[in-house]
C-alpha cells in the first residue's frame, strides 16, 4: 500500500513567506506607481531578483540560484501602462492548459478593452480564487516565453490595484510563469483567446 506524501511543515511556511513577500512588493508598487513609475519598476525588478537568488521557494533550481544574473526586463515604457473597466460577459467555465500537460479550471467573467487589444479576465476556480490575466503577444516565442506571460495573478499576490472602478494594467510589470525558469513547475498557459497581435515590448524578457 502506498503511503501518503508527507510534506515538512517548514516547506509550507517558506511558501507562506514567499507569498507574503510578493504581496509586500506589490503593495509598494501600488503605493508608488502613479508618482514614480520608473523608480518602482526598478524596485519591483530588484526585489524579485533578491527573492529568486535567496529564497527557498525560488522558481530557480537550487544549483543556479547563487549565480543568477537577474531577470531580464524591457525598460519602463509608459505606452504600455493602462487602466480599464471590466466589460462583463456571461460566465464561462473552462480548463486552461498547463506547461506539464494538465489543466486548471478557471471562470471567464469579463474582458478588458485596451489600445493594444482585448483580453479575457478570469477567476481561478481553485484555492481561494483570484483574478488571473495572462496574455500572449507578438513577442511570445521570440523575446518572451511562447506560452505567454502574466499581468495579474491576485491569488499569488501579483495585484496592481484599482483606480476608481478600473483595473490597473501596466504591462511593464508582466512576468514569466515559474516554468520558464525550471520545467518541473506546473504553470497555466495563456489561452489563445488572450493573444494580442501587437508586440508588448514591456515587462520580463526571456532569460
Amino acid at each position: 500500500m502506498n503511503e501518503p506524501n508527507v510534506i515538512a511543515p517548514e516547506n509550507y511556511l517558506t511558501l507562506l513567506d514567499w507569498r507574503r513577500r510578493i504581496a509586500d512588493i506589490y503593495g509598494e508598487v501600488r503605493a508608488r506607481l502613479r508618482r514614480d513609475p520608473i523608480g518602482v519598476h526598478t524596485y519591483w525588478r530588484d526585489r524579485r531578483n533578491d527573492l529568486f537568488r535567496t529564497h527557498p521557494q525560488s522558481p530557480l533550481h537550487v544549483d543556479v540560484r547563487a549565480g543568477f544574473p537577474g531577470l531580464r526586463c524591457f525598460e519602463y515604457d509608459a505606452r504600455f501602462a493602462f487602466t480599464a473597466k471590466i466589460r462583463p460577459l456571461p460566465e464561462k467555465c473552462f480548463a486552461v492548459d498547463t506547461s506539464t500537460g494538465g489543466k486548471i479550471p478557471f471562470v471567464r467573467f469579463g474582458v478588458v478593452d485596451l489600445p493594444v487589444g482585448t483580453l479575457e479576465v478570469m477567476w481561478l476556480d481553485t484555492y481561494g480564487g483570484g483574478v488571473f490575466l495572462p496574455f500572449r503577444d507578438a513577442t511570445s516565442g521570440r523575446t518572451t516565453y511562447g506560452g505567454g506571460r502574466y499581468l495579474l495573478d491576485t491569488a499569488k499576490g501579483a495585484d496592481l490595484g484599482v483606480r476608481s472602478d478600473e483595473l490597473v494594467l501596466d504591462f511593464n510589470f508582466a512576468y514569466h510563469p515559474s516554468c520558464v525558469h525550471d520545467s518541473t513547475w506546473t504553470c497555466p498557459l495563456a489561452p489563445l483567446e488572450n493573444r494580442l497581435a501587437a508586440p508588448i515590448d514591456a515587462g520580463e524578457r526571456m532569460p
